[in-house]
């Protein structure tokens, strides 16, 4: 078992839920922008969030950004120890530096001074593209091994320094190397990892990417906080990273649609009665298994253990049946069983 980390309100590492993060897109000094978009991102579910500091405007930020939100803000700083600094002052709930890019000794310990007095933790972020100078001269590659030596290249640098609040990641595009990389580096620290499949692409294949990475390492026990990265809008991801931890079942929170494939049986609009019954109960918070099935023949039966949904009954698409806990609840038209069910699902 990992250590436990303390970032802001949100405990990972030492047996607790695995959190969901995301990064902002908008600009950091934008501080009401930025706001109004990590209020979408915890509406939406996601425990904590990360922010670029890029200059002093978008360190200063942080405190109006603070104040406003609810979850943890992390600050992400690159080269200039400064604005880490900076932003750690504004209300940062933790750092995520990048290793080789903040060298200079006296930069650090002043770094870690400040983290320590704020009681700020740090995160170790290593990927293929920011080994240290010595890792990729002696690797001359960013294999899982180099990955690894970065990061811990960079943790003996903050040990040194007496500081121990730290995780790590070794996140890369290639998804083979971000696996064996977390796996090497499982078997040699106990500090947290924060799971990441790093420039995955847009949310077709980024979520297949990540869903793979983080799926084979979360199925072993291997990770303690996740981001799924993915181009466009920061909130897709955290569905993404919800439906991957709700598929090997470490996320037991709202509703879960299951739904055939769909053959010549099928005669009502299946996919669309899915978007339909997902949007209207995107509010719902218990633990629900939804079926929505597109024939009596792959309703009740093979959705047993669902604990309600609706399938095709019969006709030319006009019918449908509604069943709960496995037995049949209703019989009728399709938008009336249809709003049957969505009310079922709320009322439950």
């Amino acid at each position: 078992m990992t250590k436990e980390l303390k970032i802001g309100n949100v405990k990972i590492g030492g047996g607790n839920k695995i959190a969901i993060q995301s990064m902002t897109n908008t600009d950091t000094a934008d501080a009401d922008k930025t706001i109004e978009q990590i209020k979408l991102l915890e509406q939406a579910g996601c425990d904590i969030v990360r922010a670029s500091v890029y200059d002093s405007s978008a360190a200063k930020a942080f405190k109006k950004i603070k104040e406003n939100i609810s979850i943890p803000l992390v600050a992400d700083v690159h080269f200039d120890h400064r604005l880490a600094i900076e932003a750690v002052e504004n209300g940062a709930d933790k750092l995520r530096i990048n290793p080789g890019n903040i060298t200079d000794p006296n930069a650090i310990r002043l770094l870690v001074d400040c983290a320590k007095s704020h009681q700020v933790p740090i995160r170790i972020g290593v990927n293929g593209g920011s080994l240290s100078p010595k890792v990729r001269e002696r690797y001359g590659e960013n294999s899982p091994e180099a990955l690894v030596a970065s990061a811990m290249e960079n943790v003996r640098i903050l040990e040194k320094e007496g500081f121990y609040n730290m995780c790590i990641s070794v996140k890369s595009s290639n998804v083979r190397k971000m696996i064996s990389a977390y796996r090497l580096l499982h078997n040699i620290c106990d500090y947290p990892l924060h799971l990441g499949v790093t420039e995955a692409g847009t949310a077709d294949i980024g979520t297949v990417k990540n869903a793979i990475g983080m799926g084979v390492l979360l199925l072993d026990e291997i990770g303690d906080t996740i981001r799924v990265s993915l181009t466009g809008d920061p909130v897709q991801e955290i569905y993404a990273a919800q439906n991957i931890l709700r598929s090997i079942g470490l996320f037991d929170e709202g509703v879960e649609i299951i739904s055939c494939p769909t053959c010549a049986r099928t005669k009502i609009p299946l996919e669309q009665i899915v978007v339909e019954v997902k949007e209207a109960t995107k509010d719902v918070k218990k633990p629900i298994k939804v079926a929505v099935m597109g024939c009596v023949v792959n309703g009740p039966g093979e959705a047993k253990d669902a604990d309600i949904g609706i399938a095709g009954g019969g006709g030319n698409g006009e019918k449908a049946v509604v069943f709960k806990s496995g037995e049949l609840l209703a019989t009728g038209e399709l938008d009336k069983m249809k709003q049957l069910l969505i009310e079922q699902i709320k009322q439950m």
